[in-house]
């Protein structure tokens, strides 16, 4: 299922979520044109930049959890993250404001690579995507505006068919989607880190219970007698 848009407009501009695609998009195409002149280079970008499990835990290139979250592993991979993100990133930036946003989205990409780690501390993969934070922007969403429908390409044998979906269905169909293929994959051998995954759209559950609770105090702001 590929989500295409909600049906939600953001009261304010997303610049937070414009500047994170922004990043991501010169980040992915600095990648690709050093491998295009040199191969090498190109894989040496992913190595010094890309988080692997196994430095971390040693305490080395802890900066690479943060460099890691602007690589992408091709066209594919950087396309489907940056749709998620533009589709759910304004609504949920407009909601808890820019910088906690920013916040949410680096510590959901951060608690993400730790759970990956947890699974494989000794892997020497490089793991790289934006795909921990933005599951923390989708985990959000998912419970800030569960009822928001989304219109999805959805594959009904060998037809494809636009669906609105309420959020809930779509997103929580593709969390069930994570722990299923996390609990099913090998955990060092390379591929998608899913518990990644999981632990981003974890810390996004939380920050949208949190926000949600603190709007419902605020809509009573005094007390009668």
């Amino acid at each position: 299922m590929i989500p295409l848009r909600d049906d939600i407009r953001s009261s304010r501009r997303p610049w937070v979520t414009w500047s994170l695609i922004a990043a991501c998009t010169a980040a992915f195409v600095y990648q690709l044109f050093t491998e295009l002149s040199d191969p090498e280079a190109g894989r040496l970008v992913v190595r010094s930049l890309g988080m692997v499990p196994h430095d971390i835990v040693s305490g080395t290139r802890l900066w690479t959890l943060l460099t890691s979250m602007f690589l992408h592993g091709g066209f594919f991979h950087i396309i489907g993250n940056m749709l998620y993100l533009w589709i759910f990133g304004d609504n949920v930036e407009d909601a808890l404001g820019h910088l906690p946003y920013l916040a949410v989205y680096v510590i959901a990409g951060l608690f993400g690579s730790g759970l990956h780690i947890l699974t494989a501390p000794q892997s020497a993969v490089p793991t790289i995507g934006a795909s921990g934070a933005i599951s923390g922007v989708m985990g959000a969403y998912f419970v800030l505006y569960p009822r928001a429908r989304v219109l999805t390409l959805v594959p009904v044998f060998f037809f494809l068919r636009l669906i609105y979906l309420p959020a809930f269905v779509l997103l929580g169909f593709w969390i069930l989607l994570q722990v299923l293929y996390g609990c099913g994959s090998p955990t060092a051998g390379g591929g998608v880190a899913y518990f990644a995954h999981i632990g981003g759209f974890v810390v996004g559950i939380v920050v949208g219970l949190l926000a949600r609770r603190r709007r419902r105090d605020r809509t009573i702001w005094y007390d009668i007698h």
